[in-house]
């Protein structure tokens, strides 16, 4: 960790250079200022803006600019006092199932990590060495504990901001939007500082440790020392893991039960309060679209990091200074800081003046992060030799770094506007599919995966692109970089991304809570945003997850040496058709999860609503609790008991791999497990993003527009049969876009990190290689 080091000519410590032949440019502030510096910002923008989140009403009372109280009574005949009941009612509801499901399924990864831990620990310490096994169980562990603390932020913000929300929106649409966007940052803000402070942490303590890292001649302790962190990463990817495919299991299940029982069976409205199974599908967005996604994208942040630290141990000029090993980090923090401005411009500078303006806003925040960070790249002038080598190229500059970190940042910009155009109301596509739904429900799903497949070929041909650009200027660390790039936006991502399932919730509530029309209109406008905006996240996601595998495949490949490692042979082709199946095989158990649990969810309500009329009750009164609480049980249940077969598929068949057929068919596995899981996941959420838009295009009466003087409300409109035609996909669809197709960018980044973080520890010919060349 040394900055200087004792210098034979002058007999004293001198300035450590990069032994190339261009030493760098020192910059004025040390990385761990501007680490520290960017952190402490970090906290000081979540803290306040859970502050504006909590000086927002939580009942209907006072206005914030007036003395009088909300007429809600004089408008839409509306009873406070029965919507202040009903709004305790159904948020503690909301509230309890999520923080219920939530504490089991984090019982249910903790028990898996601690017997990992002890598998991994015993394995690495028995194959490599008991320093390398304890060491990288430790930050295992931290990365574990890190992750799940990011995902219940996440979620606690989402269950206390969502009734506020809904009465923010009866005062005026911009207050619901501001306070929305406040909670999301919550979660975006918070889970980008936390991985920051406790990765920076992480490397200090082991720096310490490694009391010699870092310094000339001791790269061996170098790569050891980053080794040993990369355990971080996956940790952080192990809670992903399961926190996506539990959540997403039980919010689909819930919405899928809801949807079929409520809207096809009953031909109630998305929320009606006499669908029991609508309050699981609330708890669902949260433990799911908020809680599982945040986890997701602290996998991908700590992954990126992770691997491009690896490959930088890897570089006998990068690792002989700490400046030059911090500047992954350093990329982060100054992503951190371009986050916090754009967000501040968009409040102060911004603001809601139509309803087209929501989705305006929140695209401009995304934007100006990309600007900001892009114009922030190039200070990696200062933390990088002027020329340096990395594994398998010489000459590596500076602003070949730069150019692969910019790369990587408007790749995953453009990706997800082009996974927008698939999925938005506004666009074509989604037009097309909305004119299907006239004919039947079936045309509407042959069209819709049409359009799922052919949106694959730009986003993945454009990562195609930016994997050479970036592998040409510095290999393997040139797409881990590009990685970063991508990731150094993530606080606004996420908060955007949050924005969507807190107004779903609002929306939910207002109606629910028999609030005024004009409450759940505005609801919606801010829903319909947040959905559009999501399509741009869940591309987002697909991109960085795609160049994080990437880029921890290249750190696992230098670590056993593979670089210039041949593709052809008997084992490396099987292994790209083992890989390939993998996500296959995954994904049919997570739609097989879905189904059965909708399944189970649609025959609780049909045994509840006939045990009422058979006890001669008329009409179907609202849901009790003990009603709602049944449905949370069954989606608890069903999603806690089946995210442990796919979730162990992913972590365990790379080391069967590795140890039964060696290295070379591991990178081969790696290699196929990660293209086929890419494409599957831009088509299964883009599928899945069209089929939702096209029945909320169809419910608001799109199709009038479209056919002119041959519309029928009643044959084209809401609750028209063409309608259910639309809701027959989107309940298709539902599973895919958030279930099975989020769930496979975690399968691609938790292979790799599987692989780098036993690479040592894995054979260069397995068992059954050895079987096989001694019986040949």
């Amino acid at each position: 960790m040394e900055r200087f080091f004792a210098d034979p000519l002058l007999g004293a410590a001198a300035p450590m250079t990069s032994g190339v032949d261009n030493a760098f440019t020192a910059c004025p502030v040390s990385p761990e200022v501007i680490i520290a510096t960017s952190t402490l910002c970090g906290f000081a923008y979540t803290l306040y803006s859970y502050y504006v989140t909590s000086q927002a009403p939580f009942q209907v009372g006072k206005r914030e600019d007036s003395d009088k109280e909300m007429p809600l009574a004089a408008e839409g005949g509306a009873d406070v006092k029965l919507i202040n009941s009903r709004l305790l009612k159904y948020a503690g509801l909301i509230t309890r199932g999520a923080l219920s499901f939530l504490y089991y399924e984090y019982i249910c990864i903790i028990i898996f990590a601690l017997l990992f831990s002890l598998v991994a620990g015993s394995a690495l310490g028995y194959l490599t060495t008991t320093e390398r096994g304890i060491l990288t169980v430790i930050a295992y562990i931290l990365g574990t504990s890190t992750s799940l603390l990011s995902g219940w932020i996440g979620m606690r913000i989402a269950v206390y901001a969502n009734s506020r929300v809904a009465l923010k929106c009866y005062d005026k649409l911009s207050a619901g939007f501001s306070l929305a966007l406040s909670a999301g940052a919550v979660m975006g803000f918070s889970i980008m500082t936390l991985a920051l402070f406790s990765l920076t942490s992480l490397i200090i303590l082991y720096g310490v440790y490694f009391e010699s890292s870092m310094t000339p001649g001791q790269q061996t302790i170098t790569k050891k020392m980053f080794e040993c962190i990369a355990g971080f990463g996956l940790g952080a990817s192990t809670v992903a893991m399961f926190g996506r495919v539990g959540g997403g299991i039980f919010t689909k299940a819930a919405d899928v039960g809801a949807d079929i029982a409520g809207k096809l069976e009953n031909d109630w409205d998305e929320d009606d309060p006499r669908n029991p199974a609508v309050i699981a599908d609330n708890v669902g967005d949260n433990v799911g679209d908020i809680a599982g996604m945040g986890s997701d994208l602290f996998g991908s942040f700590a992954g990126s990091i992770c691997a491009a630290l690896v490959c930088c141990a890897q570089s006998p000029d990068l690792s002989k200074h700490s400046d030059y090993m911090m500047f992954p980090l350093v990329l982060a923090a100054l992503g951190l800081i371009a986050c916090i401005f754009s967000c501040l411009i968009n409040i102060f500078c911004f603001s809601v003046k139509k309803d087209g303006d929501v989705e305006l806003l929140l695209k401009r925040q995304l934007t100006l992060a990309t600007i900001f960070c892009t114009l922030l790249v190039p200070t990696c002038y200062y933390f990088l030799p002027a020329t340096f080598a990395v594994r398998g190229k010489e000459g590596v500059t500076w602003y070949h770094i730069a150019i692969c970190c910019v790369n990587g940042l408007w790749s995953g910009l453009f990706i997800g506007m082009i996974a927008e155009y698939f999925t938005s109301g506004t666009y074509t596509p989604v037009k097309r599919l909305a004119v299907e739904c006239k004919t039947s429900a079936a045309t509407n799903i042959i069209q819709g995966l049409a359009l799922g497949y052919k949106s694959c070929v730009i986003p993945i041909t454009l990562v195609a692109g930016i994997v050479y650009i970036n592998f040409s200027l510095a290999r393997f660390l040139g797409i881990s970089v590009g990685a970063i790039g991508i990731l150094m936006t993530l606080a606004s991502s996420l908060t955007i991304d949050a924005f969507g399932p807190i107004t779903d919730n609002a929306g939910g509530l207002a109606e629910m809570c028999l609030m005024p029309e004009v409450v759940r209109e505005r609801t919606d406008i801010l829903d319909a945003a947040g959905n559009t905006t999501a399509a741009v996240g869940k591309g987002f996601a697909i991109s960085s997850a795609m160049l994080v595998a990437l880029g921890s495949f290249g750190a696992y490949a230098q670590t056993k040496q593979l670089i210039d490692a041949p593709m052809i042979g008997a084992f490396q082709f099987m292994g790209l058709i083992f890989g390939a199946v993998v996500p296959y095989y995954f994904f049919a158990l997570t739609m097989e999860s879905v189904g059965v649990a909708a399944g189970q969810m649609v025959e609780e309500v049909r045994r509840q609503l006939d045990e009422k009329h058979a006890a001669g009750v008329n009409g179907a009164p609202d849901a009790s609790q003990d009603d709602c609480d049944s449905c949370i049980a069954i989606a608890t249940n069903a999603s806690l008991y089946e995210m442990i077969a796919p979730g162990s598929l992913i972590v365990l068949s790379p080391l069967m791999v590795g140890y039964l057929f060696g290295a070379e068919m591991l990178a081969s596995f790696l290699l196929g497990a990660v293209v086929c899981s890419a494409t599957m996941a831009v088509s299964a959420s883009n599928t899945g993003g069209a089929w939702d838009n096209t029945k909320k295009f169809v419910k608001s009466g799109g199709l009038k527009e479209m056919l002119g003087e041959n519309y029928d409300v009643k044959l084209h409109g809401k609750k028209s049969e063409t309608h259910k035609n639309a809701i027959v996909g989107d309940t298709v669809g539902d599973p895919l876009k958030d279930t099975s197709g989020p769930a496979l960018n975690i399968v691609m980044k938790l292979m790799a990190m599987v692989a780098l973080v036993f690479a040592k520890s894995i054979p260069d010919e397995g068992v059954i290689q050895l079987l096989v060349r001694r019986m040949s």
